[in-house]
């Protein structure tokens, strides 16, 4: 007959312990840790890492933050750089070498090669005293501390160790590199964040024909056409040389009925357009816009150069089309 397991109490003790394995780590940052931050701020080529089982897949991931972060990386399997990938690695380059025992034989194997292409070595182990630390340039250590596994068998707290150690790498090297929010929506411009910090209104904004414009004089039928044809709720009011005087919008012309029961159609727009409406600069992010349509409760904005001229319109559809939210 199984046991009755507490589930919450064995969720719990494991999170203890790793948070322990944390705190042990944290005793060994030291100058180990400068010297590897300076190495690979030096380094003109990449940032290889390289790990066998579980240390592999926390190398992936080091690989990929190091990447997405302004540090040039990638992950090299040992069991495949011994047949062929070692051609990876170039003289240039920092590799960084991930076990926990620090005995992996896979990597051991590759330490001849490594050493006759001259490449700062930086491993990461428990302690600094298996074969691939005593090789090692620069001896990352996690220090002694339990695995979560109550058969102290499968890596739990070393890998978390592990990838903690990982992150906080890539996050001194973001910082001395002076990386910003820009640079990482350049790698992610694909995704939502990409989205959130790289579109700007001038990627998104109507503009040429598709730009709604009437002049004041134009009467009410022909200013209710260009706002049907053009379908982004709203037209323009501009002078002779495209400067904004006003806009009338479809929300306009229902608060005109509802108010005067009907209107006369050879009024021109300036008689009833909203002067000085909110307008917005192209060079603005789109989520920004987004962010101001919903304080302000519109839906459009007319998008004006520096000498309040009318350039584009942007709607709230535009930027829900795009996926920025």
């Amino acid at each position: 007959m199984s046991q009755t397991i507490n589930f919450q109490k064995s969720a719990l003790e494991t999170l203890r312990i790793e948070q322990q394995a944390i705190e042990v780590l944290a005793t060994q940052i030291d100058e180990r840790f400068d010297r590897a931050c300076e190495v690979i701020l030096q380094c003109k080529g990449r940032v290889v890492v390289t790990g066998m089982g579980k240390s592999g897949h926390i190398g992936r991931k080091m690989a990929a933050t190091f990447a997405s972060t302004g540090t040039p990386s990638f992950f090299m399997h040992p069991g495949e750089a011994g047949h062929g990938d070692l051609g990876m690695l170039v003289r240039g380059d920092v590799l960084i070498a991930i076990s926990n025992s620090g005995k992996s034989d896979e990597i051991m194997m590759l330490m001849p090669l490594i050493k006759h292409l001259e490449v700062p070595l930086i491993t990461i182990s428990r302690d600094d005293k298996g074969p691939m630390p005593q090789n090692a340039d620069i001896a990352l250590t996690l220090g002694a501390a339990d695995e979560a596994c109550p058969l102290g068998l499968a890596p739990t707290s070393s890998t978390t160790a592990t990838l903690v150690l990982g992150d906080a790498l890539a996050v001194a090297l973001l910082e001395a590199r002076g990386f910003t929010a820009d640079d990482f929506a350049r790698s992610h411009p694909a995704g939502a964040l990409g989205k959130r910090l790289l579109l700007h209104v001038k990627h998104l904004m109507h503009t040429g024909a598709e730009l709604p414009k009437v002049t004041p004089d134009t009467p009410m039928n022909k200013t209710l056409f260009e706002i049907t044809e053009k379908r982004l709720g709203l037209t323009t009011v501009v002078d002779e040389n495209d400067i904004l005087l006003g806009i009338f919008t479809d929300g306009d012309l229902r608060r005109m009925i509802d108010h005067q029961q009907g209107f006369d159609i050879n009024l021109p727009v300036s008689a009833v357009m909203t002067k000085n409406p909110m307008t917005i600069s192209q060079e603005v992010r789109a989520v920004k816009v987004l962010e101001k349509m919903h304080e302000k409760k519109i839906n459009q904005f007319v998008v004006v150069d520096d000498a309040h001229k009318v350039i584009g319109v942007i709607s709230m559809h535009d930027l829900i089309e795009a996926g920025v939210n």
